[in-house]
Formats: C-alpha cells, structure tokens, sequence
C-alpha cells in the first residue's frame, strides 16, 4: 500500500550482487543511499524542486511530460530508473539509460525566454544531474540510518559520475566540493519561470495518493525545501521551511523510522 501510494506499483528490478556484471559497486555509497526509502522521498521531492529553478529545464517538462495527469506514474518511471542503475547489471543499466535517451530525443523546443533547449543538451543534463545528487546525498545525511563521512560524500559524487556521461552531461563532478561548485557556477542561469511556478505549486499541493496522510506528504516537503540552499529558497519565492527546522527534521526522522521498520533498506 505504501508502495503504490507514492507510484511503485511494480516489483523493483533484481538486485545484481555481481561485482563482476553489476553497473553500480556492489557494497558502494550509491547502493547504500538509495536504498533507504525515507531518504529517497525526501531527497526526490528536494531534487525536485531543485531542478525546476532552470527555466529551459522547466520548459522541456512543462511542454513534453504528463506530471500533472500522471505525477505517481512519473514518479514511478524515476524510481525504477534509479533502481536499473543502482542495483542492476551493466546491460539492464545501459538498456535503461538507452530507452531515457531515446526518449530525450523528442523533448526540445523553445523556452520562455526565446532560447532553443533540448532534454539530450550536455549542460542542462549536467544541471538536473547535479541538483540530484546534491539532494539525494543531503537526504540521506540528515535522514538516513547511518553516519558517513566527507569522503562517503566524495565517494557517492564519483560513483555518480558514471551515470552522468553515460547519459552525456558535461565534466561531473567527482568530488562534493567539484558539485557545489559546480551548483554555485549555475545559479547565473536560474530563476522560476512561469511554468516553474506552476510545477511549484503543484508539487507543494501533494501528489501522493490517498494512504499517505495530508500531514505526512506535508511534512516531506517542508523537510526537502530544508535541503535546499538559502538562495534556491529564495529563487523559489520559498521561506525557510520554519522558525524551528529542528522541530520538521525530528518529526521526519520519526516517520521516517516508522518507514523503515515497514520497508528496511536495500541492503547490496
């Protein structure tokens, strides 16, 4: 039921533990992040948010996806791509990242400002893979199970990193100090389009389904927008999620708790 409420209505993809034919390393940081739940939800929604604050990012969604008809079916297809090349074998990983590509092909057109934009474009694939990563490892370190150091943080940029150029983003970055500088290089370029307001609100509104809790889905994204930096809050018109985020982060760490002893964590 928890599953299906937030779009995994599909069994998740075998689990390789051959470190010979698996894509990702088997016993790697990727594995470990990823495989908490609460983390990734809360990671997701941040990612989210992160990414619509680049206008020709925003404008290939907004002209090209279903997120408003079909936001748990989109939510699923994401979640099962990050389990393809998470937890899968080199060709199950690859066919995914082929079928994504393919599908990028046919997302381009021309954003608000008057500029050509293309899903399959080298530099926006490194925006959205950036603020990605950023929020999945922000998640986890403040939600996940265990405690990991700086260089678990070094060790998860690089390990994604592999991802990116096999999806054709720019340089990624290999270190966490490569990344936020490379989010801060960004920032010239963002702002909240008006279909960014929109993807905004709709994403604030709630997108689960009708098991998850009002309150729960509300609490996820107080703590995603906790993620963010000062001045992505501020580009999305968002105010610090509250006086006292100690009070969000505790009740999440609790939901997240109870998560946990339903859905335990990958363990691969």
């Amino acid at each position: 039921m928890i599953r299906r409420a937030i779009g995994l209505d599909r069994d998740p993809p075998p689990v390789c533990d051959d470190p010979v034919l698996a894509y990702q390393p088997v016993g790697g940081t990727a594995r470990l992040v990823h495989g908490d739940l609460p983390a990734m939800l809360v990671g997701g929604v941040a990612a989210l948010f992160f990414e619509m604050l680049h206008p020709h990012s925003m404008a290939g969604v907004a002209d090209h996806s279903r997120y408003r008809e079909d936001a748990l079916g989109r939510v699923g297809q994401t979640a099962r791509f990050i389990a393809e090349t998470t937890y899968g074998t080199r060709d199950a990983a690859h066919a995914a990242i082929a079928r994504v590509r393919a599908g990028h092909e046919r997302v381009t057109g021309t954003a608000d400002d008057g500029a050509p934009y293309a899903a399959n474009d080298p530099h926006l694939l490194a925006w959205v893979h950036d603020a990605g990563t950023y929020a999945f490892w922000a998640s986890y370190r403040r939600y996940g199970p265990r405690r990991l150091s700086p260089a678990d943080a070094d060790r998860y940029v690089d390990e994604m990193a592999r991802l990116a150029l096999d999806l054709g983003a720019e340089a990624p970055p290999r270190t966490w100090r490569e990344l936020t500088t490379q989010l801060t290089a960004f920032r010239p370029e963002l702002r909240l389009s008006r279909d960014g307001v929109e993807a905004r609100d709709f994403l604030r509104a709630g997108v689960s389904a009708g098991v998850v809790a009002p309150a729960v889905y509300r609490l996820i994204v107080a703590s995603a927008l906790d993620l963010l930096p000062p001045w992505a809050l501020e580009l999305l018109g968002e105010r610090a999620p509250s006086r006292r985020p100690e009070m969000v982060r505790l009740a999440m760490r609790g939901v997240g708790a109870t998560l946990r002893a339903i859905m335990p964590p990958v363990v691969a």
